[in-house]
């Protein structure tokens, strides 16, 4: 490379040597944590778990219900099977808890326990699953 008589690179001898830099320079560096597979099957798994809307986790709380993991193994088991059959909008009955689903978003949008759902009486829902 030659310098002009100032010193200086020109500018086209700088963008030959960027170019040439990043042509050599292109190697792809490895690192010692995860590869991007594992990364995205994790997440895939994850996936399959449900949501809780805002309004249904604020149900949850009013109406002092909490769930186990294996019972909300179950949920997410019941919104499985309701999506199979193509149901949109499901009733997932898990013990004594009934669970308004959006089988789409997997999202849960609303939840009841027994003594809340007295009437028995479940609208804008196209099937329901009891497990």
């Amino acid at each position: 490379m030659k310098l002009q008589n100032n010193q200086f690179l020109s500018i086209e001898q700088l963008q030959d040597q960027y170019l040439t830099q990043t042509k050599q320079g292109a190697a792809v560096k490895k690192t010692d944590g995860p590869s991007f597979q594992e990364i995205l099957s994790t997440k895939t798994q994850n996936y399959e778990d449900v949501k809780f809307s805002k309004h249904a986790i604020g149900r949850l709380a009013d109406r002092n219900i909490t769930l186990s993991d294996n019972q909300i193994e179950r949920l997410n088991e019941g919104t499985a099977k309701a999506g199979e059959k193509g149901i949109k909008e499901s009733l997932v009955i898990v013990d004594q808890m009934a669970f308004i689903v959006n089988i789409p978003n997997n999202t849960v949008v609303t939840a009841m326990n027994q003594q809340d759902a007295n009437e028995n009486i479940y609208t804008n829902i196209d099937g329901a699953v009891i497990i």
